[in-house]
């Protein structure tokens, strides 16, 4: 294989254009999408355009795979015109998305069978680390797999770990980063709601405390797109769509299941997002999941004033003619609400 690899990017989303801009400034890219103005990008940054996945991969060395979810990669390399009716014995197939371990392995011994090599190879960062090649990147892949791809994953990564010699096993690390991922954006958006129901100003909030130890990146992140939420105007820049979190904090679930290991956090956090997700927030910046819990257009509630009447007297209390208690029951001491009672 030639120093430089020839590679075909595709999937031109959030994640796939700026790494597909990235590479080709240093290698010979074709990239493909099903979107025409994704594709210019991609030509503008000096890479080739292709009409179809079996296009952008018929002279490929590399094939960079950077889809939504297992439906789309199924589709870019095995639907009509899909990447392997051109993938020659010997190609690398390298692929970002975030879609579990099962599904990876199934994909690998897929390609197998045409004599494709698989490198399971999740990303994490962002659209701006993408471009700017300073990924996180952990691969799941064999000794000559990953050799053949670490030109291509260098470019991209500034953080490249080895997780096992298996596709999937980057799947699993990457399932762990999306379940603290996931919780970490949730825990962001309680916070957040309940500092405006208290009256707070949330702007103030973010800016205190993430210089603190509650601060973590996805608050330093998330937070002021969750300010941005409530203004009025446009909705804020979509960065990393809500359903993302819906399938990803799926794929924890799915996988701590199967492993028997209890994820009571992360099921929370999967709940919140499906109601997102019901709310009609799928194709929204996933900082907007701060609304599910405080609805824009809240007010926060003001403390109600004691009630400075005084309270009826108890229908129990008795007048001094009233017959003696031991004689006549209560009506509020029954044996179904008596402590006898709740102990059967």
């Amino acid at each position: 294989m030639p120093t430089a690899p020839h590679t075909a990017v595709i999937g031109l989303g959030a994640m796939g254009l700026p790494m597909a801009t990235r590479l080709a400034a240093h290698l010979p890219v074709t990239a493909y999408d099903i979107a025409e103005d994704r594709r210019a990008l991609v030509t503008k940054a000096g890479g080739n355009a292709a009409t179809s996945p079996a296009e952008a991969a018929r002279d490929a060395d590399i094939v960079l795979l950077a889809v939504r979810d297992q439906a789309q990669v199924d589709g870019a390399l095995f639907a009509r015109h899909g990447a392997a009716e051109s993938l020659r014995p010997g190609t690398t197939v390298i692929l970002t998305s975030t879609v579990g371990p099962d599904a990876a392995r199934t994909t690998a011994a897929r390609l197998a069978e045409q004599g494709v090599l698989t490198v399971d190879a999740p990303v994490s960062g962002g659209p701006v680390r993408a471009g700017n090649g300073d990924l996180l990147i952990v691969v799941g892949a064999a000794d000559k797999a990953l050799d053949l791809a670490r030109p291509v994953l260098e470019l991209l990564a500034s953080t490249l770990t080895v997780v096992g010699p298996r596709p999937g096993d980057g799947q699993s690390l990457k399932a762990i980063n999306q379940l603290l991922a996931g919780i970490h954006i949730a825990a962001a958006a309680e916070a957040l709601a309940l500092a405006r129901g208290l009256g707070l100003n949330p702007a103030t909030v973010v800016e205190t405390l993430r210089h603190g130890a509650a601060g973590s990146f996805m608050f330093a992140d998330r937070g002021p797109r969750m300010v941005e939420a409530y203004e009025d105007g446009p909705d804020p820049e979509v960065k990393s769509r809500l359903d993302i979190f819906v399938k990803d904090m799926g794929i924890v679930t799915g996988i701590a299941k199967d492993a028997h290991v209890p994820v009571p956090l992360a099921a929370a956090a999967e709940q919140l997002y499906l109601l997102g997700e019901r709310a009609g927030l799928a194709a929204h910046d996933d900082s907007s999941v701060v609304t599910v819990l405080f609805p824009r257009g809240s007010s926060p509630k003001d403390p109600s004033p004691e009630d400075p009447s005084p309270k009826d007297p108890s229908p129990e209390v008795l007048s001094p003619k009233s017959p003696s208690p031991t004689n006549t029951p209560s009506p509020t001491h029954s044996e179904n609400n008596s402590p006898e009672g709740e102990a059967r």
